[in-house]
């Protein structure tokens, strides 16, 4: 009987590497991060088994470092993450996500009725009532949207 060979993937020498994403989450955050592109070098790992979680996604990026904006935008849908940023093949920084107690101007309510979805020069917020599993409630009509409609929105 042959023995398995284990496989790792590629060490990333600069750039981002998107751990302990909620499984089955990794693609939605590639949306959020408008990729793949021709540019860019992507791993994706999906329900890779985790003793933390039981399964989790990872996401390699090469040669980007997140925004504050896009990291904002993962807390929403994978609020475990860890961010670690890679120079020389180094892990140089280490952050978990971190949810706001307060959403604004990332996602539109869904109830066609609300102000925010008028012509009204207002600000959309949320406020987060819920953070495992993420919960919002709208700001302007209390709407509650819970984590699929929020991940159905990138």
């Amino acid at each position: 009987m042959k023995t398995p060979k284990e496989l790792k993937v590629k060490p990333i020498k600069n750039g981002t590497v998107i751990d302990h994403i909620t499984s089955n989450r990794a693609l939605s955050v590639l949306k959020i991060l408008e990729l793949p592109n021709e540019k860019t070098t992507v791993t994706v790992a999906m329900n890779v088994l985790s003793s933390e979680m039981g399964s989790k996604d990872i996401v390699k990026i090469e040669g980007r470092e997140l925004a504050p904006k896009e990291v904002d935008k993962i807390a929403l849908i994978a609020p475990s993450a860890t961010i670690n940023i890679i120079r020389d093949y180094e892990i140089v920084e280490k952050s978990k996500v971190h949810l706001l107690d307060k959403v604004k101007d990332i996602l539109k309510c869904p109830n066609p009725n609300c102000i925010t979805n008028t012509d009204e020069p207002v600000q959309i917020k949320f406020f987060v009532t819920g953070k495992k599993p993420v919960v919002l409630r709208c700001y302007y009509c209390e709407r509650i949207m819970e984590e699929d409609e929020i991940e159905a929105q990138f």
